[in-house]
């Protein structure tokens, strides 16, 4: 016994810490950009930038509240629970990470809504709503391992923190809000932004990091779990305060932009740019600036080559496998799987799944993706041919009801349906809330729809986009677009009035080059540099652009 009792001791102690711890698309390239970047190629990897000065603001506008905040206490390093845990965190939760992690929620504010506490950080700031401020040192500690693995946006956050090329700017956020997204709130606040934040999925919020970005004084509203009416409030609340006016949107998905537009089009007005990561977002833009009412310029980030031919591809080929992993422990090997959509995102999925060993089958509109898909060696069918047998089903369209009632009928037992769009529309969920169908929570963003017969589809995260709902994404390829977008932050707020007209623009070429060096040290990556000779041959800029505007990479 006592020789347990040695081994035992440290065994507890280490798992105690554990526990608690124009419609018509036009090219930015074609603009030359007002931020100024002078750019050298040395011997080591990279690009040198320098920004020009500009005029900036340090302070943010605070709210100061008077009740005392309500407090949750840790018991022995860990939280209580009131609810279903699956059997291991490290294997089968879905309570890590960005989904949601083991501070979800806790015994003593069990049902008590965010919305009716008042809290108050340390330093007394109380502009923010979150789940519970005191878990605070957990998120800031998700936060700082993510800084590890974000070396291009920590560098941008370096280069340009004296120059403040953001000061001045008021931003209203609309992403969602996890360790990879803190990161880059945190660089904005840095280069001298003001910023308010809501999420863009009610499911895919860290609690603890919310509450890390509120002890640092940022105005955050966001928790895991948000009804639709706290969804919009939440975005109200950024989007409209005393004493504070937002200039710029940074949005994922454009409900930040939709919100302000109808119910605030005077403030709309006022808003100097809009950039936007998503391809539902990018697409409801258009069909803005298409009707004529899109007011204010506009930067689709989410075209840029450092965004589709990286987040979309190699985030999506990774997290996909990890959110079906930690949300049903399902094998791979053999099985049948059907995603609907092939491009950058449904490429990912599929070429994940299929070096797993599943037998992978593709749905598509687009001839071209289509024939992509076939090429790359899986069978485009249509869904009707092969629902019966599938054991998987994954979304990527950005569409709406692409899974219909009637396919989901048809389905065989235990079939696991899942989405990778943005959107909740892609699986119309709606048709399963009908009295003849049983739902049955197993696990947080488990699901199980059961029919009269017996029959039971898993649904996962209720239709939303399954990679942040039911585990996380790769830090590093989150740095590759989270820079892109600050830079476009950077590029809208200094321009000079009427260099954008009210249109849609993509990241010049040069930018999403300079994003892409900020990276290549991490690989100890050596570029080559051009001689004179050869650039006048190429008819090349030694510092680039490198590609011409048409050039598929």
């Amino acid at each position: 016994p006592r020789l347990r009792a040695r081994l035992e001791l440290p065994l507890f102690t280490r798992l105690t810490v554990l526990s608690g711890g124009a419609a018509n698309r036009r090219n930015m390239a074609d603009v030359e950009p007002s931020t100024r970047f002078e750019v050298e190629l040395q011997d080591s990897p990279g690009l040198v930038s320098k920004q020009a000065g500009s005029p900036y603001i340090r302070d943010r506008k605070a709210l100061d509240g008077s009740s005392k905040p309500r407090e949750s206490k840790l018991v022995g390093g860990i939280k209580p629970r009131g609810r279903y845990r699956s059997r291991s965190l490290s294997a089968s939760s879905t309570d890590s990470y960005s989904s949601a992690s083991y501070t979800d929620t806790s015994s003593d504010d069990e049902g008590v809504s965010p919305r009716e506490k008042v809290q108050k950080n340390s330093k007394g700031f109380s502009e923010f709503c979150v789940k519970n401020i005191s878990q605070a040192a957990f998120g800031r500690r998700e936060i700082e391992i993510a800084e590890q693995e974000m070396p291009g946006i920590m560098a941008l956050r370096k280069r340009a923190e004296q120059d403040k090329p953001l000061q001045g700017a008021k931003i209203v956020g609309c992403t969602h809000i996890n360790a990879q997204t803190a990161v880059l709130i945190e660089t904005l606040v840095a280069l001298g932004a003001s910023v308010r934040w809501a999420p863009c999925n009610i499911y895919s919020t860290q609690n603890e990091v919310a509450a890390a970005l509120a002890e640092a004084d940022i105005s955050v509203f966001a928790w895991k779990g948000e009804s639709e009416d706290d969804f919009w409030w939440c975005i109200d609340r950024c989007v409209h305060s005393e004493n504070w006016q937002p200039n710029m949107i940074l949005d994922d998905g454009g409900d930040a932009t939709h919100l302000m537009l109808k119910k605030y089009p005077a403030m709309f007005k006022m808003i100097k740019g809009i950039v936007e990561e998503s391809v539902t977002g990018v697409h409801r833009l258009y069909q803005l600036s298409k009707s004529g009412r899109l007011t204010v310029p506009a930067m689709n980030v989410n075209d840029s080559v450092t965004k589709t031919k990286f987040d979309n591809l190699y985030s999506c080929r990774e997290s996909i496998l990890d959110a079906l992993k930690r949300s049903t422990d399902v094998m791979f090997g053999g099985k049948q799987v059907l995603v609907c959509g092939y491009g950058e995102v449904g490429k990912g999925c599929c070429s994940a799944l299929k070096g797993m060993g599943a037998v992978v089958y593709v749905t598509e509109i687009d001839p071209i993706c289509a024939l992509q898909a076939c090429m790359d060696g899986f069978r485009v069918v249509k869904i009707n041919e092969v629902v019966r047998n599938i054991d998987i089903l994954i979304t990527a369209t950005g569409n709406k009801n692409v899974v219909q009632r009637e396919h989901m009928d048809k389905m065989k037992n235990s079939c696991i349906v899942c989405n990778m769009g943005h959107s909740n529309t892609e699986i119309d969920v709606q048709s399963l809330r009908t009295p003849e169908l049983t739902w049955e929570k197993v696990r947080s963003q488990v699901d199980h729809i059961i029919w009269p017969d017996g029959k039971r589809i898993v649904l996962l995260a209720e239709g939303r986009l399954v990679n942040l709902s039911c585990s996380s994404i790769p830090s590093f390829v989150v740095s590759i677009t989270a820079a892109a977008q600050a830079l476009a932050l950077i590029e809208l707020y200094n321009a000079p009035h009427g260099r954008y007209k009210s249109d849609v623009y993509l990241l010049p070429k040069k930018m999403d080059e300079y994003v892409a060096s900020l990276h290549l040290p991490t690989f100890d990556a050596h570029l080559t540099e051009l001689t004179d000779d050869q650039a006048k041959y190429m008819g090349l800029n030694k510092a680039g652009p490198f590609k011409p505007n048409y050039y598929r990479y």
